[in-house]
């Protein structure tokens, strides 16, 4: 894993804990763990406040009518590499 994508799981870690205030540290999130549901244990109203949020910062819009929500959302590290691949910021 390159150190780039290194920052950004890091960053993306961080903005969702900030964004949701979660009572535990960016390190703690399990990269692999599932965002939803189990895992971590976020509902749709907190997967849409992380869209919106990556929305801002990264400068591409994350669509709730997406096909692959359900792929994008389903770690921290899949969330990254499509930040990765779309970002425009």
């Amino acid at each position: 894993m390159s150190d780039n994508f290194q920052e950004l799981l890091n960053e993306v870690a961080a903005m969702t804990v900030a964004a949701l205030n979660l009572d535990i540290q960016p390190e703690e999130i399990d990269p692999d763990a599932p965002l939803y549901g189990e895992g971590l244990g976020l509902d749709s109203i907190d997967i849409l406040e992380v869209a919106l949020v990556v929305s801002k910062r990264y400068g591409f819009q994350l669509r709730s009518d997406e096909a692959n929500n359900a792929q994008i959302f389903s770690s921290l590290r899949k969330l990254a590499e499509h930040i990765a691949a779309k970002r425009t910021q």
